[in-house]
């Protein structure tokens, strides 16, 4: 993957050649067929990941699978980019979601041991008229915009430090216990100990759903 920085008026470059270009509409492409259409979330975390894979010296992750687990901190349109580009999933134990409503992501190298939190700049809206035009409609500029506006323009990269547990990695599951109250299975540590009993998480703290009042 190739990253490049560059400033362009009408937003039909960046200043860098084709190559970043052309790698970024491959990965974008791979990212609508997933996700179902293109906006600025998705150009967002195409961008993201690229700039992660590079901090960490990833070429393709997608060779290397389970090499990196992600962290993403939204559940909107960028969160399928990273997973396209990256090809973490959740089913697989490299795509976690952390619901802090941000647009920001941390990516591990399980090899290295070093991660990397990428976050999308607020201010990176207020430059978007340096790069594309002003007749654009603003959800097209956005878009637009954002595939050849510079990196540091864009984002806020900082190397963070992880502690992953056996239990969060991908793999076999480390363990399982019912839960004393509903009967349900636990798997991998997720169980609560509460005045001597083992409790799943919604037993023990309240659930996400309400089960319907028999008749």
């Amino acid at each position: 993957m190739q990253e490049g920085n560059g400033r362009n008026g009408n937003g039909n470059g960046n200043g860098n050649g084709n190559g970043h270009r052309q790698d970024l509409e491959t990965l974008l492409s791979k990212s609508v067929a997933m996700h179902g259409h293109l906006c600025p979330g998705q150009v967002l975390g195409v961008r993201m990941s690229m700039r992660a894979c590079s901090e960490l010296g990833v070429a393709d992750p997608e060779l290397e699978p389970k090499r990196l687990i992600v962290y993403v901190e939204i559940d909107r349109c960028a969160t399928d980019a990273i997973a396209a580009v990256t090809g973490c999933r959740l089913g697989k134990r490299t795509l976690k979601h952390v619901d802090y409503g941000k647009m920001a992501a941390t990516f591990l190298d399980t090899v290295s041991g070093r991660a990397v939190r990428v976050v999308a700049r607020e201010d990176s809206r207020a430059n978007v008229g340096h790069y594309v035009s002003a007749d654009l409609p603003k959800y097209e500029a956005q878009q637009e915009a954002y595939k050849v506006m510079p990196d540091d323009e864009l984002f806020d990269v900082q190397e963070v430090q992880m502690a992953v547990r056996t239990e969060d990695r991908p793999g076999p599951t480390v363990s399982r216990v019912i839960c004393q109250c509903c009967g349900e299975g636990i798997n991998d540590a997720r169980e609560v100990r509460m005045n001597g009993r083992v409790l799943c998480r919604s037993c023990a703290n309240g659930g996400y759903y309400q089960p319907e009042a028999s008749s």
